[in-house]
């Protein structure tokens, strides 16, 4: 059974807008006949790394910090693929980088060049294929992602695996309206569960299907009247 390692890296864990997308997105896996493992950044024990490179240099694959990542590790060696999920803050939320950086003791020091930029590979004994993003954003533009884009690009590129394509998802929470899917989100819903599928049975996510999951769900100028008029109100109300 093909392996998949899921890490939400949203302080508001399943009850956030990033994990009610995530989940679909799982289950298409699953549907596929893999098994994916989830967990949550912001409930991990998780120290930061403090640049000392001894897994590098002194204890090779080892990270000198004994906490939760100790227990992740050998999933993260196991699994063909890595999920990384999260909303778009300035620019990540601070769990979630932790763990981006304790992804060092995976990598092998062994450095070369690749396409005119210096590059390391993950160590033999990772079985890491492939990196998929999930993204989500509360402004209307999926530009507003970029940056999170190319972050979970680099490291793919500096790990010497494939970054199999972004989930992109902006204004998220417009998916629902009262808890429910609209008409609109559900496309969207069910563009998530079709990406799952995709990726484990091909390897790969049909380009037509990250434009579905990607699709505006109102226009823009709607979506700044309806933003600007929700924090007037709000700040009316604190004032009052």
């Amino acid at each position: 059974m093909k392996k998949a390692v899921v890490i939400n890296g949203s302080p508001q864990a399943e009850r956030g807008t990033t994990g009610r997308v995530l989940a679909p997105f799982i289950e298409g896996m699953e549907a596929a006949g893999a098994e994916a493992q989830l967990f949550y950044a912001g409930r991990m024990k998780i120290k930061p790394c403090s640049g000392e490179l001894d897994c590098w240099n002194k204890k090779p694959g080892q990270c000198i910090h004994a906490d939760e990542m100790e227990a992740l590790y050998p999933m993260l060696r196991r699994a063909e693929t890595l999920v990384l999920a999260t909303p778009v803050y300035i620019p990540l939320p601070g769990e979630m980088q932790n763990f981006l950086n304790r992804l060092c003791p995976l990598l092998e020091p062994v450095l070369e060049t690749r396409d005119g930029r210096t590059r390391a590979r993950f160590r033999a004994d990772v079985a890491i294929t492939r990196i998929v993003l999930v993204v989500t954003s509360g402004w209307w533009e999926a530009g507003n992602c970029d940056t999170v884009v190319r972050i979970a690009q680099e490291i793919a590129a500096d790990a010497g695996v494939e970054f199999a394509g972004a989930l992109v998802r902006p204004h998220a929470h417009m998916i629902w309206k009262k808890g429910e899917p609209t008409k609109e989100g559900q496309v969207v819903l069910e563009a998530l569960r079709k990406a799952g599928q995709e990726l484990i049975a091909s390897g790969s996510i049909d380009p037509e299907t990250l434009i579905a999951v990607s699709r505006p769900l109102c226009g823009q100028e709607e979506y700044r009247q309806v933003s600007n008029r929700s924090y007037r109100q709000a700040s009316g109300e604190a004032e009052g």
